[in-house]
């Protein structure tokens, strides 16, 4: 089957695959530090080992990361 995963086109040797699979197939070791949309709505984290992609489905993985600056004021 054809996925767009972020964007990109993947071709999968199966009909359907678990969001959990395809997160691991793409490098992600711990699919919990991501969130994903499958074509356009936000899947929760709980559903990613119950919720098939199939042909044609866009799937994006998104990342949080955390950042900025930290100054301690001592008046």
């Amino acid at each position: 089957m054809k996925l767009f995963v972020n964007d990109e086109e993947k071709h999968i040797e199966k009909d359907a695959l678990l969001l959990h699979d395809l997160l691991l197939e793409n490098g992600v070791e711990n699919p919990d530090t991501v969130v994903v949309q499958l074509n356009g709505e936000f899947v929760e984290k709980g559903s990613y080992r119950k919720t098939y992609a199939k042909e044609n489905d866009k799937v994006d993985f998104l990342y949080f990361v955390g950042g900025g600056r930290y100054e301690r004021f001592n008046y």
